[in-house]
């Protein structure tokens, strides 16, 4: 049996180590740099270092939206609400919501002739209009989305708009990037559901951890 590497960090830091290696001098914006090298880490796609596009007023608003604490994480998927770590998650007090499931989704999706992806948006904007939405598998969800933001029925404070696919993921995505939303998403047919929580994950990192939890002030102090 051949040797092999079996400590996680050391596996990691290889691995960024190959990818900064294969990068090299390419032009990436250092502000995001460490998400393109977290999504390729994550899927081994080197595409992605010149599919990747944020907006620029994604990390500000994104920033503000975590610092402020609460501030509701939504899915499309329930792999992407089970992918995101909550130990990363938890000291800003938010939590990750997915209604695709759910009875209430079903019911729309089959009474108005839409797909489920398309009802979790809807109910997710009533009770999240504001919230942080993670889009990696469902185009007809940021098609939804779109609408929704269109008709002022929901202001998300950003999206991370990167379904994978071959109807309607590259138009989706196209149509997001003509928007003033805060986005971060990827040209063309490739993301996917492990892409929306690399993205994720390389927000939060790029965050740092809190300084305080969120709510807490001078007058909380013992």
């Amino acid at each position: 049996m051949r040797d092999f590497i079996q400590d996680p960090k050391t596996i990691e830091q290889q691995s960024m180590t190959i990818i900064d290696n294969i990068l090299g001098q390419k032009e990436i914006d250092p502000a995001i740099r460490p998400m393109v090298k977290r999504v390729i880490h994550t899927t081994a796609d080197f595409d992605f270092a010149d599919i990747t596009v944020v907006s620029p007023r994604a990390l500000p608003r994104f920033r503000e939206a975590f610092t402020r604490g609460n501030c509701p994480v939504v899915t499309d998927t329930r792999m992407i609400a089970a992918g995101i770590s909550r130990r990363l998650l938890e000291p800003y007090g938010s939590e990750v919501a997915c209604f695709v499931d759910t009875d209430r989704v079903q019911e729309l999706a089959r009474d108005k002739g839409i797909t489920r992806s398309m009802a979790n948006i809807r109910v997710a904007a009533e009770q999240y209009p504001g919230g942080i939405y993670l889009i990696g598998n469902a185009p007809t969800a940021l098609f939804e989305l779109l609408r929704l933001v269109g008709a002022g029925s929901m202001d998300p404070a950003l999206v991370v708009g990167v379904p994978v696919g071959f109807v309607g993921a590259e138009e989706a995505k196209e149509d997001l990037m003509q928007t003033d939303l805060p986005y971060v998403c990827t040209r063309g047919r490739k993301g996917g559901s492990p892409v929306a929580v690399a993205v994720f994950h390389a927000l939060l990192q790029l965050l740092g951890p809190p300084q305080e939890p969120p709510g807490k002030n001078e007058n909380d102090k013992v």
